[in-house]
């Protein structure tokens, strides 16, 4: 997940480094998001389907070899529209992992513990912004932005083998009706848990609920005000992200700033992306899912409002590194956390590639308009629509959205809130 991160973010360092040196334009820049997002978009969509068909392992598998191979290729690009084309394969395994990983751990963490292990692994996620932005900042000058895609490549292939030893997730066995593989696999967990605490209680067994596997149930009136939620929050989380943080280098450069300059601007502002994932892994079990969405979406709109008026370079700064914290604490509870926990384990890829394929799809015009933003009112019109999406989020969540804090997955897929006993799959 960490490379999928680096690789997410690599736009934002050799976008840049792309445009100093004539290789590209803005128009191009622009091209290189938009196929990104089309990429991730085809492979967000069909690794739900894969995934809810052929198991979380197979698809976790094979997205990675996409992105690691496709990025390697990158590092010898002749010319931008290689280049291009290449980053739409690289976007079909990105869009693929965000999907596939985040659902998976889901799977295997209990109720009272998921907001923080899921948005911890999103700290190592989102701290692909800062790293590769420190990588870039001394690779670059150096080297040439060809060398950020060779490393996110090699990294990804080096994880891919290490990664063949990832179990399958016991819930969805169970859901195919592979029970002696789920308990198989179980007994293991419990087995190890029990030589360092002890004996276990037994399980107390909770009511029991048969959701669809049917594509269609996604219409029904339990799951569609979900599917409106998971889509829109993506479609908001998406354009924060690659119609603001990931054009932060170029938008300096316009502004006359230098690489190095804009570099280290960006460098200093991406650390803000961790901390404000760490938080949004921490409240989201301490305040919830939905007071964390809204009250960062709150901040955002806050701090964004008076960003584009600050002309002090130090001042700039701090309310850069500011912005980045509520943005992240989004990104964490609504890719990592929240979307994966609303649908249940039989439609869980597809209900999540579905919100990711909108939020992703949603934006494949954004880089076009960001660029006709920026040139007619600099940085100011670029945050006015970033404010206004999340304002319509904010909205959306506080009418339909569910609180799945401290509920079990099982217990998420009826309207009939359930006693919090033990459960086989807790």
């Amino acid at each position: 997940m960490f490379f999928d991160g680096f690789d997410i973010y690599v736009a934002a360092t050799v976008l840049g480094a792309m445009l100093k040196s004539g290789f590209s334009t803005m128009g191009q820049n622009a091209q290189f998001v938009s196929v990104t997002f089309i990429g991730m978009m085809l492979g967000s969509f069909l690794t739900g389907f894969l995934g809810d068909r052929y198991g979380r392992r197979f698809s976790y598998q094979a997205n990675l070899a996409i992105f690691g191979l496709a990025s390697l290729a990158a590092a010898f690009a002749p010319s931008i529209g290689v280049l291009i084309l290449l980053r739409f394969i690289m976007g079909v395994g990105l869009g693929a992992e965000n999907v596939v990983g985040y659902s998976t751990m889901t799977e295997f963490i209990p109720p009272r513990l998921r907001g923080k292990w899921l948005g911890g692994m999103s700290v190592f996620v989102v701290s692909g912004l800062p790293i590769t932005a420190l990588v870039g900042t001394l690779v670059i000058p150096r080297f040439g932005w060809r060398t950020m895609f060779a490393l996110g490549g090699l990294g990804a292939m080096v994880v891919w083998y290490l990664r063949k030893a990832l179990p399958e997730s016991p819930r969805w066995l169970e859901s195919m009706g592979r029970t002696a593989e789920a308990e198989g696999i179980l007994a293991g967990i419990e087995n190890e848990v029990a030589l360092e605490h002890g004996p276990l209680p037994a399980p107390i067994a909770a009511p029991i609920t048969n959701p669809s596997r049917r594509l269609g149930s996604l219409l029904s009136p339990l799951l569609l005000p979900r599917m409106i939620v998971g889509a829109v929050s993506l479609i908001v989380v998406n354009t924060l992200i690659f119609g603001f943080v990931t054009w932060l280098p170029a938008f300096f450069v316009q502004e006359g700033r230098s690489i190095a300059t804009s570099f280290g601007y960006s460098l200093v502002m991406s650390i803000g992306a961790p901390i404000g994932s760490a938080i949004g892994a921490f409240t989201s079990d301490l305040w919830g899912r939905k007071p964390t969405i809204i009250g960062a979406s709150v901040v955002t709109i806050l701090i964004g409002s008076f960003y584009p008026f600050i002309k002090n370079p130090v001042e700039l700064l701090i309310a850069g590194f500011l912005l980045m914290i509520p943005i992240y604490v989004l990104v964490t509870i609504l890719f990592a956390i929240y979307i994966p926990e609303l649908f249940p384990t039989e439609v869980r890829l597809r209900a999540s590639g579905i919100c990711n394929t909108f939020g992703r799809g949603a934006t494949i015009l954004t880089p076009f308009l960001v660029v006709g933003l920026f040139r007619k009112y600099g940085i100011g019109g670029v945050l006015s629509l970033m404010i206004g999406l999340l304002i319509i989020e904010v909205v959306v969540v506080l009418c339909w959205g569910v609180e799945p804090k401290n509920r079990r997955l099982e217990e998420m897929e009826s309207r009939v809130s359930v006693s919090p006993t033990a459960h086989p799959f807790a």
